[in-house]
């Protein structure tokens, strides 16, 4: 395996809004380490609502997770299905792998397997297996979208509650400080409106914003070296690159 011709990071999870939530700080980090940024959900956002038919809040979501990729710099890529439509099944893997060809990311963000939502859970395993496919020249995608053998080095972020399914606390390998990243953070949750209305009205005025920061402050408590933090735990490297390939520890540290 070798290293990709440019340095790309790519975030996959399940619904928009889940980067902002749990990925976004780390992302600017690596922008600034010069790596490209790429975004994509899985799920289009269709069940995110009591107010809009299906039609309407899947246009609504797509255009504000555009605005929140467009407002880094971040590529965007398309969502691949409707909520609780997030299956590990041929289709979708296909269509994962291809953006992953596409990309060529070193580093891959996303959900892990041990995250308490199933959409979560399935997108963090297309993830994994597209990262893995990557460079098999016999899995069948459409035409256009070669196989790829750089490097790669997959990370699982901490599930929202920060616990598992079975409610017991996920503790990261390793933690990023976005202290300085938090304002532009909150800006891209900002930019998923639906949601922030949807909630605030049920949760109190701000609830949305105020609680992903409040995730990012327990997250820097538990690393013990900074006030905000996004967690990290670092996949099994086999059949994805060298173990002593770890890009995210120029950024990541152990918790002190």
């Amino acid at each position: 395996m070798t290293t990709a011709k440019r340095k790309t990071a790519l975030a996959v999870a399940s619904h928009p809004d889940d980067i902002e939530f749990m990925m976004a700080g780390t992302l600017l980090r690596l922008q600034d380490l010069g790596y490209e940024i790429h975004y994509q959900t899985v799920a289009n956002g269709s069940l995110g609502t009591d107010k809009y038919d299906r039609d309407t809040i899947v246009a609504m979501r797509r255009a504000e997770a555009m605005e929140s990729a467009a407002l880094v710099g971040a590529v965007y890529h398309e969502s691949l299905c409707d909520d609780l439509e997030v299956f590990y099944n041929y289709e979708l893997l296909a269509r994962v792998v291809e953006v992953m060809r596409e990309v060529e990311p070193e580093i891959v963000l996303t959900h892990g397997p041990y995250d308490y939502m199933e959409d979560h859970v399935n997108a963090g395993r297309l993830a994994v297996s597209a990262a893995f496919c990557r460079g098999m020249t016999n899995f069948k995608c459409r035409p256009g979208f070669k196989a790829t053998g750089q490097n790669v080095a997959v990370y699982h972020s901490l599930p929202l509650s920060l616990k598992d399914q079975l409610n017991k606390p996920v503790i990261p390998d390793v933690f990023v400080d976005i202290g300085d990243k938090i304002q532009i953070k909150r800006a891209m949750l900002n930019c998923h409106r639906s949601q922030k209305e949807w909630l605030d009205a049920t949760q109190g005025l701000d609830a949305y914003l105020d609680d992903m920061q409040r995730r990012c402050e327990a997250v820097g408590r538990l690393s013990g070296f900074c006030a905000l933090a996004e967690g990290w735990i670092r996949h099994n490297p086999i059949g994805f690159c060298p173990e002593e390939f770890d890009p995210l520890k120029v950024i990541a540290r152990p918790a002190q």
